[in-house]
């Protein structure tokens, strides 16, 4: 709007929760501000990897924790931060077990690269700090299990931040559409999740002054620093295999399937349980491409992306004619098709004929709130997931997102690219969580531990 002014993040920050607005929806049943406001003291909060999600979700997180200390393995991006979101008033960290190591620090948020979520989560939970971890959970399906077991001997609070969990005007709104019936029984769900990054050959490159690139390596293989810059007609383009761009390595991450993958198969996931359906998977198949070749599932080549660029998936679930389709064509989002009727949703829009006949027919007024566990809900969702996880911390409850749930889903996303990397079907038994008649893929449910790296447990 012209004239309007804009506001910092520094502001944000800085601006009192007595003053900070909510927008009112239909199905508002408070501001989570307003809610915060009650508690008598709010929890000391500390960030762990603070570019991406960290520095994005940090103005939602601190309308309900007070920030002490940041931490990052690049001191540049760690002073920068302070100064731009506390001027410099946090107490900075380059190793994050000085962070677990303080007892005054209640929750924690891991928003670094996914090769360090499940060592660093698992070793907070230890340390008895309650935790906001950014998906994927894990790089790998061993890792999660080992998540889930940690939590459950702890019984620290874990969200984890796929928070389309928490969108109530759209994917919560979706699922309450599907658990009423209006689409009748569910025949097919898509999930179009964009195609992978591409890349040239990256060359080996210096690291940037500052930049501890062995302790952002980690757990994760030994391996040079590339960069490449390139300008177009369109702007400047970087390339690398730090920081942002960590996604697109198979040593770091999973690609699309475990980025957009991680918010997308989860919903749809939902939907199919919401349906009345099994969503416990049973095999997953179909064809991928790379830029790289691989042999027995390793990448033969270290010089680009080498996570899938195309994928066309179909997963089965037990006891189920559902077909789960996942693909990297097509409008992002889900579109879940039943005999009555379709909806699409993604996070601009839900659309269908069975949305447009809510006009005549509402949906039942708890019918959203059922689908969110009758717990408090506030209209954005990245402050409604922030204050789930609040509202569990005080009430010893499994937030939204929790581990488990969030485990079963990303599964699918691992065994999505194992099935990738293999060039084969992927059979898998629920029940025991372990792949089915093929060594090679199960011995990719596990990775091993850079030496001085290992979970410390």
């Amino acid at each position: 709007m012209i004239g309007r002014k804009k506001t910092s993040r520094r502001q944000f920050l800085h601006k009192s929760i007595a003053t900070a607005s909510v927008a009112t929806i239909p199905y508002h049943l408070g501001s989570g501000a307003a809610w915060a406001a009650t508690r008598k003291e709010k929890p000391r909060y500390a960030l762990i990897g603070v570019g991406g999600n960290g520095r994005r979700t940090l103005p939602q997180a601190s309308q309900y924790v007070t920030p002490v200390a940041l931490c990052d393995v690049d001191a540049n991006r760690l002073e920068n931060m302070n100064q731009e979101l506390a001027d410099g008033r946090l107490d900075t960290y380059a190793d994050y077990r000085d962070v677990l190591a303080r007892t005054d620090i209640d929750v924690v948020q891991i928003s670094t690269p996914d090769h360090w979520h499940a060592k660093i989560l698992i070793e907070a939970m230890l340390s008895g700090k309650d935790a906001y971890c950014e998906k994927p959970l894990t790089l790998t399906i061993d890792e999660g299990k080992l998540v889930r077991k940690v939590q459950k001997q702890t019984g620290r609070i874990v969200q984890v931040g796929t928070q389309q969990r928490s969108s109530f005007d759209k994917f919560n709104r979706a699922l309450a559409i599907i658990a009423e019936g209006r689409i009748g029984k569910l025949k097919k769900v898509s999930v179009h999740i964009d195609a992978g990054v591409w890349s040239p050959e990256l060359p080996v490159a210096d690291v940037p002054a500052g930049f501890n690139w062995d302790r952002w390596l980690g757990p994760g293989p030994k391996m040079d620093f590339r960069y490449l810059e390139k300008r177009s007609d369109n702007g400047k383009h970087f390339f690398t295999n730090g920081h942002t761009h960590f996604r697109w390595w198979y040593e770091h991450s999973g690609g699309k399937l475990t980025d957009w993958g991680a918010h997308h198969v989860d919903i749809a996931m939902l939907g199919i349980e919401a349906a009345g359906q099994s969503s416990d998977p049973i095999s997953i198949e179909g064809t991928s491409k790379h830029l790289v070749e691989f042999k027995d599932g390793i990448p033969q080549s270290s010089d680009r992306y080498n996570t899938a660029t195309a994928f066309d998936l179909h997963v089965a679930f037990e006891g189920s004619d559902v077909d789960m389709n996942i693909r990297s064509d097509g409008d992002n989002g889900i579109l879940f098709e039943g005999e009555l009727g379709r909806i699409f949703v993604n996070r601009g829009k839900i659309v269908g004929k069975p949305v447009e006949e809510l006009a005549d027919e509402p949906l039942a007024e708890d019918a959203i709130s059922k689908i969110y566990r009758g717990m408090p809900m506030i209209d954005n969702n990245r402050s409604a997931h922030w204050a789930n996880l609040l509202h569990c911390i005080d009430n010893h409850e499994l937030p939204i997102a929790n581990v488990h749930a969030h485990m079963k889903m990303l599964n699918v996303c691992h065994l999505a690219g194992i099935c990738c990397r293999l060039g084969r079907k992927i059979n898998w038994d629920q029940k025991t969580e372990t792949v089915v008649g093929d060594d090679l893929a199960a011995s990719m449910m596990r990775r091993p531990y850079r030496a001085g790296f290992e979970i410390e447990m």
